[in-house]
């Protein structure tokens, strides 16, 4: 099994899709349960064996740095000063200089079970998307895959040949992968800045480097972006993410 120590949150987003609860703090800072959602996240990735974790900032950037001042170097901020007009992989390009190892890339607005960090540190190959079945959540991104691995991935089920499953939003980067993904985003930040790291350069990347995937059925998990996600979450997932993750008696 290979050891990943560092983690990479993405979390410069605006959350405009929340309205008054995203333009307030950053979607890290919702609470479900008692904690912010990324508190209970580093502290999954604590228990993961996760070393130090890198948070990627945009909007209200300074509750992720007070974040960072208190967590006794477990984790750090990088800023991408372009937020407002750039998509995830422009983030991602903005820590390349922090990141010098295997690592695992996650979004600031994901709830999950323990059990998706241990099936994606397990996974035999040295990178791993994490798959799910479907969720029916709104807003899903489907995946279609090979023998070889990932061949595309769209919203729009209709676009794709087979699929495999949803896309979680918790993926193993190798160095490997990383370099291969940087390449793809220089030639395309020449024309545009709005470049996602899963849609466009993991898709693009896979024509010329295997990305595996792997698919984890029954997987509790959500992403929150619009008050439907949050009233989901809220109601249905995170209560059955307390329930699988609580110590056994």
């Amino acid at each position: 099994m290979y050891q990943i120590k560092v983690a990479v949150i993405l979390a410069a987003g605006m959350g405009t899709r929340l309205g008054e609860e995203g333009r307030s703090q950053p979607k890290g800072f919702l609470r479900l349960g008692t904690e912010p959602i990324i508190a209970e996240s580093l502290a999954r990735l604590r228990r993961a064996g996760i070393e130090r974790v890198l948070i990627v900032t945009g909007h209200c950037r300074e509750s992720y740095d007070e974040l960072a001042r208190a967590s006794r170097g477990f984790v750090s901020t990088v800023h991408n000063p372009r937020y407002r007009d750039s998509g995830s992989m422009y983030s991602l390009y903005c820590a390349k200089e922090e990141i010098d190892d295997d690592f695992l890339l996650l979004e600031s607005d994901l709830i999950y079970e323990q059990d998706a960090l241990r099936s994606a540190l397990e996974f035999p190959e040295d990178n791993c998307l994490l798959l799910s079945g479907f969720t029916k959540s709104g807003d899903e991104v489907y995946v279609q895959q090979d023998e070889r691995g990932l061949v595309a991935m769209s919203k729009d089920r209709s676009q794709l040949g087979d699929v495999s499953g949803e896309l979680v939003g918790i993926t193993r980067v190798s160095t490997t992968l990383f370099s291969h993904m940087l390449a793809v985003a220089e030639e395309a930040f020449e024309d545009d800045l709005f470049c996602d790291y899963e849609t466009d350069c993991l898709v693009t990347t896979s024509a010329r480097y295997p990305v595996y995937c792997h698919l984890v059925p029954g997987l509790a998990w959500a992403e929150i972006d619009d008050a439907a996600h949050l009233e989901r979450a809220r109601t249905i997932v995170y209560p059955e993410i307390v329930r699988r993750d609580a110590p056994e008696p």
